[in-house]
């Protein structure tokens, strides 16, 4: 549109400079030259903007963008909310202290007494995923149902423009449903930790979306994929003469979406963001000193472990309509990036970083360069040299993962006027990896302030995880469709907040991986 309306000015233009003189027509063309150049320039594609010309009436429209930034965004605190009076699981507290699906003439129930109280709690109307229900809700161990509904009874307050007017995005399941059918889906790349996030999606869309598989008949892999389908019964698809409310708006579906082929959301299992073929084979050439210190050097034990090659998934990442209208890959990664699964650089003396990052902390450090691998000390360098080499190949990550990209056509909006194909610039996301917490059934309430880990000897890789995504923050600052959002704080914040069974993965409905999921949605949709 602004393209046509500058194509018309210039029309109109070259009709008036008839009446100046050679000098005046000049300054005139070079002055229409210059106002048609800024509106051309108002056209072009910014980190996620329409590539196209004449773009839907609801793409970046100035009054939708807000002003939230993950920073901001992490800097805020839990507050308490009973449950009873919040609407849904994201919603805002209700101003009028409205009981929301209580019975009346009865209280709100204080105590679980079976497992479909979760729900009510976590304010969902359900989920659409069954891959193991009740443990991603944390409700699968009776004797730790005395942790509800405390559990999710509190709500994420960002600081900062977040909470003004125009900052974080309110809420809204059937707006985020819209804008994953008409802006284009999300593909989560990750470890069982994504897996958690994909579960909890299922249930904040419900019922607009259907899972498949379904998990209740047969065995199951967890290399297969898990998609959310929008759901062919969902209201958002009525037409708009059959709905009561005047202002619906129904469902524009991009040429060539499919409701049985085309996912919304698509979860693959990820643990190490390359194959372990790949790993190896850069390994060797990244410290072939190594090999010929101890030719029998393995870098991998025999831990399983669900990976793949990113040519994989970003091939499924870019594939066009039908198959696939990805917007968006949300990536993370460092929970199997420890000494037990790269077995070759088990310390006996002590895996502990000791030379990356020196005696700074997680709260002090910076961003480091990477290490100068010491040539036969490869098999004995502990968590620095998983870090180090972490770095490397995080470092070719990020280019192959811009050479994409920068090839790519983008994803398929809906239709623009005259049936014209919207196209929109994909967009990347990492989120930081977070460290799980000790003893983490013993909490009953969120932190105030996080708490850094102390023993470098634990838990895994837990004490170095800031350091892996220092890492990886600074590898991918220089690309600007990499985006690396610190939202980590939340999660560091929840020792109350895991599931059942350990200390890492979280239960859906007690917020943070919904928060996950919001902060997300804003960003794309109104930060960029």
């Amino acid at each position: 549109m602004a393209a046509a309306r500058a194509d018309m000015m210039f029309g109109v233009g070259i009709t008036t400079l008839s009446n100046y003189t050679r000098s005046g027509r000049r300054k005139l063309l070079i002055l229409f030259l210059v106002f048609g150049s800024l509106l051309f320039l108002s056209t072009t594609t910014e980190r996620g903007r329409s590539i196209a010309t004449n773009p839907p009436s609801y793409v970046f429209k100035p009054s939708e963008k807000g002003s939230c930034s993950p920073k901001e965004y992490s800097s805020g605190r839990w507050v308490r909310r009973p449950y009873w009076l919040r609407p849904g699981p994201l919603s805002k507290t209700n101003a009028d202290d409205t009981l929301f699906d209580i019975e009346p003439d009865s209280g709100p129930p204080v105590t679980m007494t079976k497992h479909e109280d979760i729900l009510k709690f976590a304010r969902f109307e359900g989920c659409a995923s069954n891959r193991e229900y009740w443990l991603q809700l944390g409700a699968d161990i009776v004797e730790m149902w005395d942790r509800f509904p405390r559990a999710h009874e509190w709500e994420w307050v960002p600081a900062g423009q977040c909470g003004l007017g125009g900052g974080l995005r309110e809420w809204d399941k059937e707006e985020m449903v819209r804008d994953l059918v008409e802006k284009g889906g999300w593909l989560l790349i990750g470890d069982s930790v994504t897996e958690n996030h994909f579960f909890s999606l299922s249930c904040l869309l419900y019922p607009h979306v259907v899972a498949v598989p379904d998990y209740q008949h047969g065995t199951f892999d967890r290399g297969w994929p898990q998609n959310l389908f929008l759901n062919p019964t969902s209201p958002l698809l009525q037409d708009r003469n059959n709905s009561a409310d005047a202002t619906f708006k129904p469902l524009r579906l991009p040429p060539g979406f499919d409701i049985a082929q085309t996912p919304l959301v698509t979860y693959r299992r990820v643990d190490l963001l390359w194959s372990r073929d790949e790993l190896s084979q850069m390994h060797r050439e990244l410290h072939p000193e190594v090999y010929e210190q101890n030719p029998t050097f393995k870098l991998f034990s025999d831990d399983l472990t669900w990976t793949m090659s990113p040519d994989i998934y970003l091939d499924i990442f870019t594939k066009p309509l039908p198959q696939a209208n990805y917007a968006a890959m949300i990536v993370s990664t460092a929970g199997h990036w420890t000494t037990g699964l790269f077995l070759g650089y088990h310390n006996p003396d002590g895996d502990a970083s000791k030379t990356l990052f020196s005696n700074e902390t997680e709260v002090t450090a910076s961003s480091p360069p990477l290490l100068t691998f010491k040539a036969g000390e490869g098999e004995k360098l502990g968590y620095d040299g998983v870090l180090n080499f972490f770095g490397e190949v995080m470092d070719r990550w990020g280019k192959k993962v811009k050479s994409t990209l920068d090839s790519d056509r983008g994803a398929v909006l809906s239709s623009g006027p005259a049936g014209r194909t919207v196209t929109a610039l994909r967009q990347v996301i990492i989120r930081p990896y977070f460290p799980g917490h000790a003893d983490c059934h013993s909490h009953r309430e969120p932190w105030s302030e996080i708490h850094p880990w102390e023993s470098a000897d634990q838990y895994w890789n837990w004490a170095d995880i800031w350091k892996y995504n220092r890492i990886f923050e600074a590898l991918l600052a220089p690309y600007e469709r990499l985006h690396f959002l610190k939202i980590d704080k939340p999660a560091r914040l929840r020792p109350d907040a895991h599931s059942s069974h350990d200390c890492l993965h979280l239960m859906s409905g007690a917020g943070v991986l919904e928060g996950w999921t919001h902060y997300v949605w804003h960003y794309l949709t109104r930060e960029l």
